[in-house]
């Protein structure tokens, strides 16, 4: 299996202007960036066997940094539509 990182801008190509600029202009979206920047670094580092996590905590990860997509993903669909 080959073991991938999911940062924002492989996730969300297509809102790589607004990314950039409601990371430079919003402090609480900046804030979820972050969140999801260190879930996916360390579901990475459990995947890569480089810290040990059994598989429920494992998948509370996963679905928090799902959470997290769905929530930047909405913000970046709001940014876009305002121009």
């Amino acid at each position: 299996m080959t073991l991938e990182h999911h940062p924002l801008h492989k996730e969300f190509p297509e809102f790589e202007g607004e990314l950039q600029r409601l990371l430079g202009q919003d402090a609480h979206f900046s804030k979820l960036a972050a969140e999801y920047s260190a879930l996916d670094k360390q579901i990475f580092q459990v995947e890569d066997g480089r810290h040990a996590m059994d598989d429920m905590a494992l998948k509370a990860l996963k679905n928090e940094r799902v959470k997290l997509n769905l929530e930047i993903s909405s913000l970046l669909q709001q940014a876009a539509s305002q121009g």
